[in-house]
């Protein structure tokens, strides 16, 4: 075996804190002790994992990919003690989820409360992560739900839809269009609008609205997350097209939303590997969401 488990936690905490120092610390050891081992590790190994730069340590390429591979074998150590905790304390278990970071802020944490309802014994652990990497952590079991929008699927993964999630126009609930029953796509051009980013999945819908209605729009700024734009449009900064998920609720008392003519969707899905048996607490939790449906 090159690498030991001692050496690889070494290793870990010199990723994560960027020093011998640091690492030292976070494993409350000495300075020397951990020199030593990561300078053993790299021996084994035959590999440079960092570059010392004037007294600092910067992680080496191989280094980098290395951590990718560390940090899932802590990950698969994580659960063994969750389940070691879950048989210690006689709980019926935990659920792994994970939600794009906009439906931690609306959908999730109402499907959450009401599933504490039925099964208060079990551990939830929720993650917030793009969808790329979210799809990803389904495929390997990092997560045994993944709950989000996604443009893309994989043969791996069963998909069941929960909301056709429509995309609304959320504004100032002062602004002279909040007076509109309906809005039309032509009615935002003039607009200062809160946009998203290309690579975004609602930036993607938000780019081919304008296009089919053959208008060009107004970006005035350029945001990551969709209750971010929320929060712009809360204090006034202009208005933004939101997936009806996570403006729904009483979180922006001072957002007024309006369906827009024609509208595009942004479905929501809950996500889980097609050979793996769901355990109870996740066909729980996928009926609590099923049952949100007539909320929104």
């Amino acid at each position: 075996m090159r690498l030991n488990l001692r050496q690889i936690e070494v290793f870990r905490a010199i990723m994560l804190t960027g020093s011998i120092s640091g690492a030292a610390k976070l494993l409350h050891v000495s300075q020397p002790a951990v020199s030593r081992l990561i300078s053993y590790a790299e021996q084994r190994l035959g590999l440079a994992l960092f570059e010392r730069i004037k007294g600092r340590l910067y992680p080496t390429p191989e280094a980098r990919r290395l951590f990718t591979e560390v940090n899932a074998v802590y990950q698969g150590v994580q659960r063994v003690n969750e389940v070691a905790e879950d048989l210690i304390e006689n709980r019926m278990g935990h659920l792994r989820i994970a939600c794009s970071p906009n439906l931690g802020q609306s959908l999730i944490p109402r499907a959450i409360a009401r599933f504490y309802e039925h099964l208060p014994d079990v551990r939830i652990i929720l993650h917030t992560m793009i969808p790329g990497v979210l799809m990803q952590a389904v495929l390997t079991q990092q997560v045994e739900l993944g709950v989000a929008f996604l443009q893309e699927t994989h043969p791996n993964i069963e998909i069941h839809p929960l909301h056709e999630n429509r995309i609304v126009a959320a504004l100032p609930a002062d602004h002279p269009l909040a007076k509109h029953e309906t809005l039309r796509v032509q009615d935002l051009v003039d607009q200062p609008l809160i946009g998203y980013g290309s690579d975004i999945p609602l930036g993607q819908l938000v780019r081919r609205l304008f296009h089919d209605a053959q208008c060009v729009p107004q970006i005035k700024m350029e945001v990551q997350q969709s209750h971010v734009a929320c929060a712009l449009v809360q204090v006034g900064a202009g208005i933004a097209l939101i997936d009806e998920l996570t403006v729904s609720g009483p979180v922006w008392p001072q957002v007024v939303v309006r369906p827009i003519v024609p509208t595009v969707s942004a479905p929501v899905s809950v996500l889980h590997p097609v050979l793996e048996p769901l355990s109870r607490p996740a066909r729980e939790f996928i009926a609590m969401l099923e049952s949100l449906r007539a909320a929104v």
